[in-house]
């Protein structure tokens, strides 16, 4: 029981300790020219936060996160369909494959597709 209290009060102390060299440290970022620089996306930092930016570069962003993802979701099937060649898998992959194509058909129809 003792020792539980002691090792407590130390991990209470060790806390306090962290949270003070963390705010120490905070205080002390400068800025600098790289740090005010504008990054990718072209935004100065400084600016306000809720600026609008392109509806277009927004909509292709979430495009291609879907279309990233779905492929991670077709490497499992196309390796499987290697090592356990069966109809069920060979149809259920195929049906993916179609509703990805006719996604991305829909999109391509949409305009979704073209940035300029």
């Amino acid at each position: 029981m003792y020792t539980f209290f002691l090792f407590s009060i130390f991990l209470i102390f060790l806390n306090i300790i962290l949270l003070m060299i963390s705010s120490m440290i905070q205080f002390k970022t400068n800025k600098n020219r790289e740090k005010n620089s504008p990054f990718e996306c072209g935004f100065d930092p400084s600016w306000y936060t809720r600026s609008p930016f392109s509806m277009r570069f927004f909509l292709l962003a979430v495009i291609f996160l879907i279309f990233d993802v779905e492929i991670i979701l077709l490497m499992p099937l196309i390796i499987n369909l290697l090592y356990s060649p069966s109809i069920i898998y060979l149809s259920s992959t195929m049906i993916f494959l179609i509703i990805l194509i006719m996604g991305l058909l829909h999109e391509w129809n949409q305009g979704s597709l073209n940035w300029m």
